[in-house]
């Protein structure tokens, strides 16, 4: 499904991956640990091609859908309209609509269709951000720190609805500093830092993989 190798990415004289190599398994859920500015998000980026790797190559098999830590939702539209602002121009209208009210229904965010997003809780908006990024039908979802800023409750909803995704058959990578949250959703995490891969453990055959993971921070 999705093959990384020997990625470098260097901004100015800081190198945020260095030489990264790895793969991913059709409907595997991936998480991708460390400190903040260990590469994560630059690697996620990467995969997107929303950023040019310096050198190496990445191979992806299929759609990607790319959930953004900071939502970026349109403020000036509907829940609704965020939704189908983008595929609506590809796909019929009335189909683009009907997608919509059907994923927003399985999210248990329909009341919520005409609200704009300065209307929502941050749960919500997590919601929205979601269903757009599955709007387009990806075959692998991007997902880049999903839980900042939650609290515990959201947080659990949020590890449901992923799940949820990953019975769609959609596969995942997800970027978190939240080692809780990752051990629980994750069936293999890799851990960045300083933009090397320093840790790739399946979390479930490891006692206090949470603990284990801490000592490479």
């Amino acid at each position: 499904m999705l093959k990384v190798f020997d990625i470098r990415k260097q901004f100015n004289e800081i190198v945020v991956l260095d030489s990264v190599s790895f793969s991913v398994k059709k409907s595997d859920i991936v998480g991708l640990a460390g400190p903040s500015g260990g590469g994560k998000s630059t690697l996620l980026r990467c995969i997107q091609k929303l950023d040019t790797p310096d050198s190496g190559s990445i191979e992806c098999n299929g759609r990607a859908g790319f959930m953004f830590q900071d939502f970026q939702l349109f403020p000036h539209l509907t829940v609704l309209e965020n939704l189908t602002y983008a595929p609506s121009l590809k796909e019929k209208k009335q189909n683009c609509l009907k997608h919509a009210r059907d994923m927003l229904k399985n999210l248990g965010i329909m009341s919520k269709a005409n609200a704009y997003p300065r209307d929502l809780s941050g749960g919500q908006k997590q919601r929205v951000a979601l269903a757009r990024s599955l709007m387009i039908k990806p075959d692998i979802l991007l997902c880049d720190e999903p839980t900042s800023g939650l609290d515990v409750a959201t947080t659990t909803d949020v590890v449901t609805l992923l799940e949820s995704v990953c019975e769609m058959g959609v596969t995942m990578v997800i970027a978190s500093h939240d080692l809780d949250f990752l051990t629980k959703i994750s069936d293999r995490i890799i851990l960045l830092n300083g933009g090397k891969i320093v840790v790739d453990i399946q979390p479930q055959r490891l006692d206090n993989s949470v603990d284990y993971l801490k000592k490479y921070y």
